[in-house]
This record gives structure tokens, C-alpha cells and sequence, in this order.
């Protein structure tokens, strides 16, 4: 019995190497194929770390313009009113002058002129704010990124 089993492994012998230089080919690809898998899902993973990093710290940056906006805004309208003052026209209306028509007028200028100068100075505060407040943040986190990994990565110079 020994002796068949021999002679077919003889007869057969090059059907049984590249049979198994087959199926050794097949696993070892095989295996490639799950290494290059895994390192495609860990880069895509860190990229959506780094990504959702981004945006904690955009948001994050956005708040704390949002808020500062509103901590800015009783300043500013106390400075509208004090160069736009229209309460002593108001006052005066009230003690029916000869010029009533005079000062009107000039009460609808003032109030006119406050109105868009309060909608302007807002919008402007808002912007400077953004983008001042935008570019210290992007050095923030720069300087956090570059700390902690120990070097400059590419998607952190992007933001």
C-alpha cells in the first residue's frame, strides 16, 4: 500500500507542486489583500479623527466668537447713542418750538443715520471678530496638533 500511495505521489509529481505553489500563492495574496484592507480602514479612521477634530475646533471657535459678539454689543450701541443722540431733539419736540419742522427733519436724519450705522457696525464686528478670532484659533490648533504629534501633519497645515 505504501509503495502505490508512492508511485502515484511520483507520477503525479508536478500536478501536486504546482498545486500547492497555487494554493500558497492564493493565501499569501490573500493575506496582502487583508494587510492593505486594514491599513486603508486605519488611514480612513484617523482622517475622520483628524476631520472631526476640525470641525469640534471650528465649532468650538464659532461659539466663542458668537458669545463674544454678544458681550461687544451693549459697548457698541452705547457708542451709537452717545454720538447719535437723538433725545434732546426728542426733548425739545415736546416744548413746541417755532423751528418744529427744522428739528424733525433732523431727528429723521439722526434716527435714519443710527439705524444703518448700528446695522453696519454690527456686520463689521462680526466679520472682524470671525476672521481675527478664525486666525488665532487655526494657530491654536496648529500649535495643539503639532504638539502632540511631535510633527507637521498635511491635513493640519489645510485647515
Amino acid at each position: 500500500m505504501l509503495m502505490s500511495t508512492w508511485s502515484f505521489l511520483k507520477r503525479h509529481k508536478r500536478k501536486f507542486v504546482f498545486a500547492g505553489a497555487l494554493v500558497g500563492g492564493v493565501y499569501l495574496l490573500g493575506k496582502y489583500a487583508q494587510r492593505k484592507i486594514r491599513e486603508i480602514q486605519e488611514r480612513e479612521a484617523a482622517e475622520y479623527i483628524a476631520q472631526a477634530r476640525r470641525q469640534y475646533h471650528f465649532e468650538s471657535n464659532q461659539r466663542t466668537c458668537n458669545m463674544t459678539v454678544l458681550s461687544m454689543l451693549p459697548t457698541l450701541r452705547d457708542a451709537i447713542i452717545q454720538h447719535l443722540n437723538s433725545e434732546s431733539l426728542t426733548t425739545l419736540l415736546k416744548t413746541k418750538p417755532a423751528n418744529k419742522l427744522e428739528i424733525w427733519k433732523d431727528l429723521k436724519i439722526i434716527s435714519f443715520t443710527r439705524s444703518i450705522v448700528a446695522v453696519y457696525s454690527t456686520c463689521m464686528l462680526v466679520v472682524l471678530l470671525r476672521i481675527q478670532l478664525n486666525i488665532i484659533g487655526g494657530y491654536i490648533y496648529l500649535d495643539n496638533s503639532i504638539s502632540k504629534n511631535g510633527l507637521v501633519c498635511v491635513q493640519c497645515v489645510q485647515y
